[in-house]
């Protein structure tokens, strides 16, 4: 059985993916522009394979005997592109470090199944905070 902390950390971990999911189909929908159109596609796929995280961990901590949240964090949605990307950023760096301590947990739990999970879903993560860096540099 999951410990409170473990099962605290993926229902924290859905509110996440949740957020950015959001947020990101919002800066797709939102974004306008030569520059708006040449990153929206790819942060309408980001936002979709976010939704897939919100839904694998779910399914986990369902598994695990906890309730998965249905509420968000906060959505940031600024008014400028450079400040939407950064916002991004800064949501994937939050991620990073929480499936970091997740997998940590885990692993000191037994659990091998739920730090495979984040371990699959950091290696993704990992990649849009590339994607959102290498989009601060040109704007």
């Amino acid at each position: 059985m999951a410990s409170k902390k473990l099962l605290e950390m993926l229902n924290e971990s859905i509110a996440r993916e949740l957020q950015v999911s959001i947020q990101y189909m919002w800066h797709y929908v939102m974004w306008s522009g030569v520059k708006g159109f040449s990153v929206k596609d790819e942060l309408k796929k980001i936002a979709i394979v976010e939704m897939k995280h919100a839904e694998e961990i779910a399914e986990r901590l369902f598994f695990l005997g906890g309730t998965p949240t249905t509420q968000p964090f906060p959505i940031d949605i600024p008014k400028d592109l450079k400040s939407m990307i950064q916002k991004d950023k800064e949501a994937e760096e939050g991620g990073i470090a929480l499936y970091k301590e997740a997998i940590k947990t885990a692993e000191q739990e037994g659990d091998i199944a739920t730090a495979q999970i984040f371990k699959g879903i950091l290696v993704d993560e990992e990649e849009h905070l590339d994607t959102f860096t290498s989009l601060l540099e040109d704007i």
